[in-house]
């Protein structure tokens, strides 16, 4: 005898056909199907397994079976939409359907049994139900109203696969797995007994430990390795002890240390933690991503690993930066690592949304790695031009045709040519965000705006020299643009053009020109740059002035009171550069945004010392708190990370069908309200990470609301208390009870 269980969810368009031909399988309701191969003699036989099977359906009321453990009827992998205690449901009908000869008599044949559970049988539970009262929290939400997080901390839930987990293989299910956290009740139910020592362990507990042995390890990248093994055995343990240590771990999963995984990741490599899609797939991506497991999506981090941070390109190595940008999102974001299937009150509605991290390889120009034996990606040169153009093309078309519109596309890690490219080309018809230029830009005004609070005045007073004219300066200079015109136009109700508002911005490209070499192979032609060597993306900042050869001789000239590094090229900020700026400054702005910590423009202690204390210091990597002249100052960092999670949060809860620069603003003045006076006075342009998950819970409501305002919200209608809401949404990585 054969059994074959089919879902109608994780098969859909196998399953579109079968309803076209069969009015039992309709819309609200969820079949659990089986088929028995049989003769005649057997007929009774299967009958009586299905006596037997029917026998054990209340036990499993209110769920559904899945391939992927993501789909149930009733109760979620995280819980119901309102938190009801446990309660017993009738069985729901079975009808049987036997094939017949022409006489009318049992034949032999296939004998379907179509289990149906409609959503009448149930709401028509005997038991009486007990309703708690509910309340938002930033840990995990109680009540959701668009059914993303219906989670309650005490809700049984059942863990499902092809079958229940249950034993060894829930052991190896990092969805499900607790370690030694299951408790007796769940070891009997789930056979654990002799797989697991006897003792029971509380989360609490196993985060204590964690910590303790993380800490055991003195090479980052170490810490790095068994946090993502952590992450791929016990997937609520690895988000917890992020969230509860975020300040320590975040150095870790992310800049600086991502960067030194991303260079040895062909020799950490051990299971793949997203899709890597190459040239050899070009025509069939969209098969291609319909191979991962779970078939809807609500993030995408995509990087072609061109431009890994500061560290140029590492091909199809760069996956490790999709996977920690994901983690942050999660953590610090509260969007869902893995699929949850909800049932929403009085209709149905199945949701599986993830995180997807995507890597594109079309090849790589580092001789390093194309020599390296155990590179993971293309051994060939990079593809550019038409080829490069056509596959970027066919995945952002497979995305929207599996996906949908309103999948978020997070643009990380592309060389300037194609960023700025992809942005603008897909900008229209793709909800698509670019990291590396809006979502800096953004946390770096919202670092400018809090410092006003230091220096006084407005944006607009205030003169800007970059060093860097790529990606990340580009955009930064263009939203400080967009928020000086903004005010003037909240003052004087008459907006500056943005013409006028870039003229107080002056760019110093470090790579421009190769015709002049002043140091370290960096070089500053851009005051006063030939024609020709403009791009499109930095022709605006071309301002008309005398050449200018060196940093220190631009900051002489323009007399900048906000210097900011976006090069990529470390300890460029030389202590002349840093002295010149103190002498015109009484409290000069220096942010050192080049990443990773190898590559910043100066450090936190040069900074402080050759200003003798008076600089306004923040980098994008972290720096350890300086002391000088019996003062600890604790520099800021601009991370992404402050953005980018609320950012992408705004859209999902809203429902957005395109990013517009309002949103970002939004973002900026809304992270800028949250640092507080005594940050200001520690020395620090950025709230504590500690608080992070309550900013971007603030960030998405502002972000969501702009959506709103801007028509380009879908998920109506709009919740009165967006930040409640916000916080209903996140993602709870505490530990589930199972039936």
């Amino acid at each position: 005898m054969q059994i074959q269980i089919t879902t109608r969810r994780e098969k859909e368009e196998r399953e579109r056909e079968r309803e076209r031909g069969s009015s039992i399988r309709r819309r609200g309701t969820y079949p659990f199907a089986f088929s028995f191969s049989f003769s005649s003699p057997l007929f009774f036989i299967s009958l009586s397994l299905l006596h037997c099977l029917s026998t054990l359906l209340p036990r499993f009321s209110g769920t559904m079976f899945s391939l992927n453990g993501s789909s149930l009827l009733n109760n979620s992998l995280y819980g119901v939409s309102k938190s009801w205690t446990q309660r017993k449901v009738s069985a729901p009908p079975v009808v049987v359907a036997a094939a017949v000869s022409s006489n009318g008599k049992p034949a032999d044949g296939n004998v379907s049994v179509l289990m149906e559970k409609t959503e009448n049988a149930l709401t028509s539970s005997s038991s009486a139900l007990t309703e708690n009262d509910s309340k938002s929290t930033v840990g995990g939400g109680v009540e959701d109203v668009y059914g993303e997080d219906s989670a309650t901390e005490d809700q049984y839930i059942t863990p499902w696969t092809v079958t229940v987990a249950s034993g060894y293989p829930l052991l190896r299910d990092p969805h499900h797995n607790k370690g030694l956290a299951f408790n007796e009740k769940e070891r009997d139910a789930h056979f654990l007994r002799g797989l697991l020592p006897p003792v029971v362990v509380r989360q609490d507990l196993q985060i204590k430990k964690m910590m303790a042995n993380m800490r055991q390890y003195q090479v980052p990248l170490q810490r790095y390795m068994a946090m993502m093994d952590l992450q791929e055995r016990n997937e609520r343990l690895f988000y917890k002890l992020l969230i509860e240590n975020v300040e320590e771990l975040l150095p870790i999963v992310y800049t600086p240390t991502v960067g030194e995984a991303c260079q040895k990741y062909g020799s950490i490599f051990r299971q793949p933690q997203g899709l890597f899609i190459s040239l050899k797939e070009k025509g069939r991506i969209l098969e291609v991503l319909k191979n991962w497991p779970q078939k809807k999506i609500q993030v995408i981090v995509v990087t072609d690993g061109e431009r890994i941070l500061g560290l140029g390109d590492l091909g199809c190595q760069g996956m490790g930066i999709p996977v920690g940008k994901l983690s942050l999102y999660t953590a610090l974001g509260g969007i869902r690592p893995s699929a949850v299937s909800l049932y929403k009150s009085k209709t149905w509605n199945i949701l599986k949304k993830v995180c997807l991290p995507v890597t594109i390889d079309v090849g790589t120009n580092n001789e390093q790695l194309l020599n390296d034996e155990f590179y993971i990606g293309l051994r060939r040169r990079r593809a550019r031009g038409q080829e490069y153009a056509e596959l970027l093309h066919e995945f952002m078309s497979a995305v929207k045709q599996n996906y949908g519109e309103k999948v978020l596309i997070q643009f990380e890690d592309f060389a300037n040519h194609n960023a700025f490219d992809l942005l603008a080309k897909y900008g229209s018809t793709h909800l698509v965000f670019n990291d590396d230029i809006q979502g800096t830009a953004s946390v770096v005004l919202a670092g400018l705006m809090a410092a006003l609070n230091l220096v006084g005045g407005t944006l607009a007073d205030h003169t800007f020299l970059f060093l860097g004219a790529g990606e990340a300066g580009t955009g930064i200079a263009e939203l400080i643009a967009l928020e000086i015109s903004k005010q003037s136009l909240l003052c004087m109700q008459i907006g500056a053009p943005l013409e006028e508002t870039r003229k107080k911005i002056w760019l110093v490209d470090s790579k421009v020109s190769k015709k002049v070499s002043i140091f370290s192979r960096v070089t500053f032609l851009f005051l006063a740059p030939p024609r020709s060597y403009l791009t499109p993306m930095n022709r605006p900042w071309a301002h008309e002035h005398e050449p200018v050869q060196t940093l220190l001789d631009a900051v002489k000239v323009i007399k900048p009171t906000v210097l900011i590094g976006s090069s990529g090229a470390g300890r460029t900020f030389t202590k002349e550069v840093v002295e010149t700026m103190s002498s015109l400054n009484k409290k000069p702005v220096i942010l050192a945004l080049s990443n990773p910590t190898s590559q910043s423009e100066c450090t936190a202690e040069e900074a402080y010392q050759w200003s003798e204390g008076r600089a306004i210091f923040a980098s994008g990597s972290p720096f350890s708190p300086v002391e000088y002249n019996g003062k600890f100052y604790a520099s800021g960092q601009a991370n992404n990370a402050y953005i980018f999670p609320g950012f992408g949060l705004g859209l999902i809860i809203s429902g957005a069908i395109r990013v517009h620069d309002d949103m970002l603003l939004a973002a900026s003045e809304t992270l800028a309200a949250q640092v507080s006076q005594e940050n200001l006075d520690n020395g620090l342009l950025y709230p504590p990470f500690s608080n992070i998950r309550k900013i971007s819970a603030e960030i998405a409501a502002k972000v969501a609301a702009k959506a709103y305002e801007l028509g380009l919200a879908t998920r109506l209608p709009q919740p009165e208390n967006l930040v409640a809401y916000a916080e209903s949404c996140m993602y709870s990585p505490n530990y589930r009870n199972y039936r």
